[in-house]
């Protein structure tokens, strides 16, 4: 099946809630689905920097004026949302998921954490347990629909409010097929990017490993490399 933009759903109403909101990863896409008019929840730990966050990214250059951003603690944004991004650190990432297990239920969890670990050689990939930081978010959510996707995308390239387009492919791994529509919409929702299905949760390890590439890849070329799938 080619790919067909045309066919994703309408995901324009969905309200996104970004876990780890304040970091750098997480505030590049609350800035991108802000500027692209989606209802934006920031979530941190602490409310008051969720709710600073917030207010920073409203009046970032490329955000419509009267853009809803609002920010709050991680309980709050779970349960507010429709779809939830995990964006937290790895050393953090089981017991912030575990904690929000509740008010996930039955939300799109969009996982997008690479376990790295970095040396005098560099970053390179973590072993995890379950097989990958997302396979670890579906054991501790059992009734969410989980899936890994983001990934890839360089958080200053998100930063950047110089910068209107993002050209790379977002990868899905999933078990749950409708996912890919619904979470391919959100990343066509930032001009440049497509969501392309990439095989079940399985595969998620390789492509969270693949940052540790990636990241190689920009300290050679000093870029800001991305993923762009071919003959799709």
């Amino acid at each position: 099946m080619a790919y067909n933009a045309s066919r994703q759903p309408d995901v324009s109403g969905l309200t996104v809630g970004i876990i780890g909101g304040t970091g750098d990863q997480g505030r590049g896409l609350a800035c991108r689905f802000a500027r692209a008019g989606q209802t934006v929840l920031i979530g941190s730990r602490s409310a008051e920097r969720a709710v600073q966050a917030a207010e920073e990214i409203a009046v970032m250059p490329g955000v419509p004026s009267g853009a809803t951003v609002t920010g709050g603690d991680n309980d709050e944004v779970a349960r507010r949302s429709d779809v939830v991004v995990i964006a937290v650190p790895w050393d953090g990432h089981a017991a912030t998921v575990a904690a929000l297990a509740q008010p996930l239920a039955g939300k799109i969890v969009i996982d997008c954490v690479n376990p790295l670990g970095f040396d005098k050689q560099g970053p390179y990939a973590l072993l995890v347990a379950e097989g990958s930081a997302a396979q670890q978010a579906a054991g501790l959510l059992p009734d969410s629909r989980v899936c890994a996707a983001f990934n890839h995308v360089s958080a200053p390239l998100l930063a950047d409010p110089e910068i209107d387009r993002i050209d790379l492919d977002v990868l899905i791994c999933t078990e749950d097929r409708e996912l890919v529509d619904v979470v391919g919409a959100l990343a066509a929702r930032i001009p440049g990017m497509r969501g392309v299905y990439a095989g079940r949760l399985r595969n998620a390890h390789q492509i969270e490993a693949f940052a540790a590439n990636l990241i190689a890849i920009n300290k050679r070329y000093k870029s800001h490399a991305g993923i762009r799938v071919t003959d799709v």
